[in-house]
């Protein structure tokens, strides 16, 4: 993909940042705070969901697209399912320990917080919410990120729920705390976009509080460039992709005004007339028209050859216009610049350009389906074909596989706002505030495993990164060898991972106690797997070292080495010093697992010394 000068095209990014914190319980009810899987579920709740007002009397413009069609959803419900979580119940009063953990990390931003944090009801009407809304609330204002970029707003919020099928959801994540984390734009290129979610990133798992693995943290991305419009890209979960995002979001906006000057040149025009051409095709293969009860089209006046033009990859402006008739139910759009295909003859369309008095230069829109959803999408075909004439909409989008994105809705404005009024402000004190300690950053702890450790740069940042920082630092604590627990952390129960068990079933406690045992003499530390594996088999911790590794005494060792070296002499004698490695090898093979390797290296050595 070609690349751009982003700062000579005026890009300006923002991100906001939704991670999942780590609490028990769920931010305004006494559930678990733990993703259930779906299939296992006990019960279902159904709901329509219907647009409500603002204060003001406003409608919500995103909220309100979303209600164009009457949707029944049906939520899954587990045991640990309560009525607040389907909407019969008021919330519980906030969750104190998700607020203090929101507080640390704004003080970690070194933002202000709010006097009082005041929940509000933000507006959805997708389905992800079985009320039609979801509790926020703003935390803390004004920080910033090494003077390089301004942290506008944190807020805490409700998860909502996981989309399950089209219209299933679960309500197992629903009430998961989130942080919500707003920039400024003061991103300006793909890359600084990508260092500056990492640094929050990082920030966030310094406080060892957040939920980890995919789903866990998402990222929403704002771009636009001169010229263009703000443009929100929602739900980006991996980091590595989020730079490419932006590039193809920048690319899409240059193609879009670059249509927009071509349909000026032209003089083309959106006259919005919709006619029922159904007639044309009744003698149709194309098996989707031929289902149809109704086919609408529309003539679009110069726009021949640029509703098949490419605005990002495998994406094109017909594109953009089928994720606008999707609103409406209908699974897609055909246009004149990709027919004849899908069945439809080159003499089909040709009637059809007649039909509609359709010139060369035109393209003809048509819709197949039943004639509520054909008048519906027909509409929407229209109102973003005129949006093609102006630029660059702004608007929310979906990101798709690989980095590309599809329109979602229109963006919200400030009627999706109002008042939760079941809860009462929480007070943040200036002594409270005060009270609350920082964690130590995951950057400055790896530069710290280094110095004090002796660890490599690459091994110390590994650990500090690692979801088992935490058993490091306890068996660290408990005198273990930093470099032995970073060993075992990093080859030991990885072999057991590839052996099919999974280290997170694995107790810090059992680790711990392994190490404690190799540390004291009862078993080598090339052991460490088998003894763990022995142990999740049921054994004791005494019954897996006795079985799979029983300890080998020094003199034990120089027996079998003088046996093995014995076999050898000749071979050592021609060989020399060359000959340790590979004598060491058969040794290995024998005493793996029941002595350290370091002790086998000092006894092989002395007992060679011998005889060359």
């Amino acid at each position: 993909m070609t690349d751009f000068d982003y700062e000579a095209l005026g890009m300006k990014a923002g991100i906001e940042i939704h991670q999942q914190l780590n609490t028990k319980e769920k931010l305004f009810s006494y559930t678990p705070a733990i993703i259930r899987d779906s299939s296992k579920h006990n019960g279902e709740v159904r709901r329509f969901l219907r647009v409500a007002t603002s204060e003001m009397g406003d409608v919500d413009r995103a909220a309100k697209e979303e209600a164009m069609q009457a949707r029944l959803f049906t939520y899954y419900t587990y045991d640990t399912t309560d009525l607040v979580e389907i909407d019969e119940q008021p919330p519980a009063p906030l969750n104190p320990d998700a607020l203090h953990l929101v507080l640390m990390i704004a003080k970690m931003f070194h933002m202000t917080p709010l006097p009082q944090i005041h929940p509000m009801r933000k507006m959805i009407v997708d389905g992800s919410a079985t009320s039609g809304f979801q509790r926020t609330a703003l935390v803390a204002l004004n920080g910033e990120i090494d003077k390089i970029c301004r942290i506008e707003t944190v807020a805490i919020e409700e998860d909502a729920c996981q989309r399950v099928a089209d219209q299933v959801f679960s309500v197992d994540r629903l009430g998961i705390p989130l942080i919500e984390i707003t920039t400024t734009p003061c991103m300006k290129t793909p890359e600084q976009v990508h260092d500056v979610a990492q640094y929050i990133g990082m920030t966030l798992r310094s406080t060892g509080r957040v939920k980890r693995g995919l789903g866990t943290i998402r990222q929403d991305v704002n771009v636009s460039i001169r010229d263009g419009a703000r443009v929100e890209i929602k739900g980006v979960q991996e980091l590595d992709l989020i730079a490419e995002v932006v590039r193809r979001e920048v690319q899409r906006q240059l193609s879009l005004l670059a249509i927009k000057d071509e349909l000026i040149a032209r003089s083309a025009r959106v006259n919005g007339d919709v006619y029922d051409v159904t007639s044309v095709f009744v003698k149709t293969q194309s098996q989707i028209l031929k289902k149809a009860k109704t086919i609408l089209g529309t003539v679009l006046y110069g726009f021949a050859g640029l509703v098949g033009m490419e605005i990002q990859p495998g994406r094109r402006l017909g594109s953009e216009m089928a994720d606008y008739a999707k609103k409406c139910g209908v699974s897609g759009l055909f246009h004149t610049d990709e027919l004849p295909a899908y069945g439809v003859t080159k003499k089909e369309v040709a009637i059809l350009k007649e039909t509609l008095g359709a010139c060369q230069n035109d393209a003809v829109i048509i819709i197949a389906a039943t004639e509520q959803k054909c008048q519906c999408a027909m509409q929407m075909i229209v109102r973003r074909a005129k949006m093609a004439m102006e630029g660059v909409p702004e608007e929310t989008r979906k990101m798709l596989q690989g980095g590309c994105t599809a329109y979602m809705r229109p963006l919200s404005g400030a009627a999706r706002m109002y008042p939760e009024t079941d809860l009462l402000p929480v007070p943040v004190t200036p002594e409270y505030w005060a009270s609350i300690a920082t964690p130590e950053l995951l950057t400055d702890k790896t530069e710290r495993f280094a110095a004090e450790y002796g660890l490599d740069a690459g091994m110390a940042h590994q650990i500090a990164f690692s979801e088992k920082l935490s058993l490091f630092e306890r068996a660290v604590a408990e005198g273990i060898r930093p470099v032995f627990v970073a060993r075992t952390i990093f080859a030991s129960l990885k072999e057991l991972s590839r052996a099919g068990i999974s280290p997170e079933t694995i107790p810090d406690d059992s680790v711990i106690a392994v190490m404690k045992a190799v540390e004291a003499g009862h078993a080598a530390k090339e052991a460490v797997s088998e003894i763990l594996s022995a142990c999740i088999r049921g054994m004791t911790l005494d019954e897996a070292i006795a079985a799979v590794a029983p300890a080998f005494s020094r003199e034990e060792l120089r027996v079998l080495i003088r046996g093995i070296v014995a076999e050898r002499v000749d071979y050592i004698k021609s060989r020399g010093n060359a000959a340790l490695g590979p004598v060491m090898g058969v040794v290995m093979k024998e005493v793996r697992g029941r002595i350290d390797g370091k002790i086998v290296s000092e006894v092989l050595d002395e007992e060679l010394r011998r005889i060359v």
